[in-house]
């Protein structure tokens, strides 16, 4: 049952200086695309109570910050965050709220060491937001229970929010049965739970309804799916969608690759050439330390039938520089597994050392478990870094003099220019106007220009 943790009543705030029939709120996103998500989910449910979202916290009688606690200093951020707010409750009595995986790692901790916030909520409790809201004018609070999976509620997305929008995010699952040595995901997120089949196609023909050509399917370890049917069979019901042109999915677990997803990559040309898969180390002693249930000739010989089945395929992947243990020859694996995989991007961090996690609690116990320095692991990310850099510029340079479709996003950064992406993730700025180019059309481009992240190109 869920856990609502009461610090007592709360003194009478001070009516926000713009009490009005609408209510304003500001929402301060960190972390995942589960969390971009999950913010927009919040923003919405508040929209149907009378709340309308500002761009400055200044402006807000809400302030919503949704916190990840995936990497280091994740704490110490969030308390900068809430520095810089507390004037605004100060001034014009601003709530404030802490959401997301600090907050549940944290619970009434939070509300203790830091007075000034009102209520602290984990991500389970995401669609009691606005009955919450009203709760914190009587007291302070911190709900942060797990629900069952009988209990659980999928915050649905709000087709009419949505309209205008090419690109909407459907959370299929959420939770992580894995409990990798290094990840807290597991004691912030919980444990595997997977919506409905039918409810989640229902979202997304919602939403094809109202203009969105592109959705991506959202869940810490998406692709372990089961709802009903298999991962790839979700994808092919959304793939049959009139007015789907595009279909994504993050985050996925190499061992979560099935033949059967492998296959509807290789059939369905909705389901876009980019696949996001954590590697996380090219040497096979630390990926059995990190709790990875595949060595590197595993996930290569997955890497491998992928591309054969999608040739061309874009392949992005994390990770982690200066794990426990990890030695120079480690690290050196996994520069050469980077070097042959050439990944058309990466994302590379420096281990973090975080609380519940099984890394921490054997940290030091034993030669294959000592720490390295910082400055060695900062030294190593910054090789990988490097190398990684240089990839994906060829990735983009091998774009030149091509056409690409691109489906358009919104305004660039410059006036006069439109954004959008290709099939292969990559970001794509051109010249033109919005009549020619709306939000939501697919669109040919010429690519002219390839810049380190993104391509410059021409309408064709």
């Amino acid at each position: 049952m869920p856990e609502l943790v009461s610090l007592g009543p709360k003194p009478p705030a001070a009516a926000p200086a713009n009490a009005g029939p609408r209510r304003t709120v500001f929402v301060h996103t960190f972390g995942c695309q589960m969390n971009e998500s999950d913010s927009q989910r919040m923003v919405e449910l508040l929209g149907q109570a009378a709340w309308s979202p500002v761009s400055l916290p200044e402006e807000a009688d809400l302030i919503l910050v949704n916190t990840c606690a995936v990497r280091e200093k994740a704490e110490q951020k969030l308390l900068s965050a809430l520095g810089r707010y507390r004037e605004h409750k100060a001034r014009r009595g601003t709530v404030i709220a802490v959401a997301g995986c600090v907050a549940q790692a944290e619970k009434e901790r939070l509300l203790k060491r830091v007075p000034y916030v009102d209520f602290v909520f984990g991500p389970d409790h995401l669609a009691e937001l606005p009955g919450m809201v009203a709760r914190a004018a009587r007291e302070r609070f911190a709900e942060t229970g797990w629900m069952d999976s009988e209990e659980y509620l999928f915050p649905r997305a709000d087709p009419e929010a949505a309209r205008g929008r090419a690109t909407a995010f459907v959370t299929a699952m959420k939770g992580c049965d894995n409990v990798c040595s290094f990840c807290i995901v597991p004691h912030t997120r919980g444990r595997e739970v997977s919506r409905p089949a039918a409810e989640v196609v229902e979202e997304c023909r919602r939403l094809a309804e109202v203009g969105v050509r592109e959705v991506t399917l959202i869940g810490q370890n998406v692709n372990s799916y089961r709802g009903g049917c298999d991962f790839a069979t979700l994808l092919r019901r959304v793939a049959a969608l009139e007015g789907v042109a595009r279909i994504r999915f993050t985050t996925s677990h190499p061992h979560d690759l099935s033949d059967a997803l492998v296959e509807a990559f290789r059939d369905e040309p909705k389901v876009m050439p980019h696949f996001h898969l954590p590697v996380q180390s090219g040497s096979d002693p630390v990926l059995a330390r990190m709790r990875r249930d595949y060595t590197v000739a595993g996930y290569l010989e997955r890497f491998d039938r992928l591309l054969a089945a999608r040739p061309g395929i874009a392949i992005t992947t994390d990770f982690i520089a200066g794990f426990p243990g990890e030695t120079e020859e480690d690290f050196e694996a996994s520069v050469r597994l980077l070097a042959r995989a050439r990944f058309d991007n990466s994302f590379s961090f420096v281990y973090s050392p975080r609380p519940h996690t099984g890394a921490v609690r054997r940290l030091g116990s034993a030669p294959e478990w000592a720490e390295v320095p910082r400055e060695v692991a900062v030294a190593r990310l910054e090789r990988l870094q490097a190398v990684q850099r240089r990839l994906s510029a060829e990735a983009l340079a091998s774009r030149l003099g091509s056409d690409v479709e691109v489906l358009v996003e919104g305004p660039g950064d410059e006036e006069g220019w439109r954004r959008g992406r290709t099939p292969h993730n990559h970001l794509v700025h051109f010249a033109a106007s919005e009549a020619r180019a709306p939000a939501g059309a697919l669109l040919p481009v010429r690519v002219t220009r390839a810049g380190g992240s993104s391509l410059s190109g021409e309408l064709r």
